[in-house]
């Protein structure tokens, strides 16, 4: 991954964890928690593609499965978030541009009905039965919901940020490089060539008009 993406990856994790944790989860919504991190890791992913958001989705996931206060096993928000950057990077045009919102407002009610299902299933094989008491249903339909109402105001500004830094400079190759030289080394032999073309032109005035000096002073 580029330094940029990682920097801006990085900064935009933390920041959604700590609203996460201080704001959204003290609401005492009923059913499930507006989940801000995976709005920035979807959003991440639909620039980035599968591969990043895959990473980004780990370590976002294992972010909150360390941060307090966390009361599920280690590991098991943060395998739920890998997948779900990885699918939804592979909803990324080639361009990295969506055309319409449509797209991104269904990655987005997907990635909270798949986050809450695996979150669920994960618990189930561990012995954790939480979802059952609560009512798997009414968290599917809220978590839905909640997800995407917040997300009209997160996605587009974090795709918007995520390419502002396609162009990292940091990261590019040196075949730019390379090419800048092939440029100069063309426009100095291009310069070189007029100078001499107008050198060339030059003497040929000199001996015309050498020759009509000479013509009139014989006549």
């Amino acid at each position: 991954m580029r330094f940029n993406r990682t920097l801006l990856s990085t900064a935009l994790v933390v920041i959604a964890l700590v609203v996460q944790v201080c704001v959204l989860a003290r609401l005492q919504l009923p059913g499930a928690v507006p989940d801000l991190l995976l709005l920035v890791v979807v959003g991440l992913a639909l620039v980035y593609g599968h591969v990043a958001g895959a990473l980004i989705g780990f370590g976002a996931g294992l972010l909150t499965d360390l941060a307090p206060p966390a009361d599920h096993a280690a590991g098991r928000y943060a395998m739920v978030l890998c997948i779900i950057g990885y699918l939804a990077g592979l909803a990324r045009p080639e361009n990295g541009r969506l055309k319409s919102a449509l797209a991104p407002m269904t990655v987005v009610v997907a990635a909270a009905i798949g986050s809450t299902l695996l979150y669920a299933l994960v618990g189930a094989l561990v012995g954790d039965t939480a979802a059952r008491h609560v009512g798997l249903g009414s968290l599917l339909f809220t978590a839905a919901v909640y997800d995407l109402l917040l997300a009209p105001f997160t996605v587009p500004l974090i795709m918007a940020l995520a390419r502002r830094t396609e162009n990292d400079p940091l990261s590019e190759p040196s075949g730019g490089d390379v090419a800048s030289g092939w440029l100069s080394s063309g426009t100095g032999l291009r310069i070189g060539s007029q100078r001499g073309g107008l050198r060339v032109k030059v003497a040929r005035n000199r001996a015309a008009r050498a020759g009509r000096i000479k013509g009139v002073k014989r006549l």
